[in-house]
């Protein structure tokens, strides 16, 4: 297994600081790197714990969803001089057929494998757009995007 560091690409554009991570389609054995590597780096530069716990939990959730229901995709995480975080979501297809129902609690399409393994129980959107300060999900068959923001400052 790669180290959680190995995964991400660390970049710097004027003030703003940006890691970019790649998901693998039913990778279970590293579900969760991301988001622990998030709420790592979120920590050290001082976000306030209340909000690293609200982005931990959105993080890990959209972690998941994407391992579970996509063919891969791309996590960026972005802190701007203010110390505001956002994080883009973006994976490959198939896309969320019924986007009212995926945002119904307990409303879930995952597969045997995924529920033998304790997850897809239907509330990581609802969970992600619960903890989340600003919340859009933009879907087709050829994939889907979620970004996700937090306020740090007052």
């Amino acid at each position: 297994m790669k180290r959680a560091e190995n995964y991400f690409k660390k970049e710097y554009n004027q003030s703003m600081i940006e890691y970019t991570y790649q998901v693998e389609r039913e990778n279970f054995v590293d579900a969760g790197v991301v988001s622990s590597q998030v709420k790592r780096i979120l920590k050290q530069i001082g976000i306030p714990s209340v909000v690293l716990r609200n982005i931990a939990v959105a993080c890990y959730e959209a972690e998941i969803n994407m391992i579970i229901h996509s063919y891969g995709g791309e996590i960026k995480l972005s802190v701007d001089e203010d110390g505001n975080v956002y994080l883009e979501f973006a994976d490959v297809g198939p896309g969320i057929p019924d986007v009212e129902k995926a945002l119904t609690p307990g409303w879930s399409t995952a597969s045997a494998k995924a529920r033998e393994m304790g997850f897809g129980a239907g509330m990581g959107l609802v969970n992600i757009k619960r903890v989340s300060d600003s919340f859009d999900l933009q879907t087709s068959s050829a994939g889907t995007t979620i970004r996700i923001a937090f306020r740090v400052s007052a």
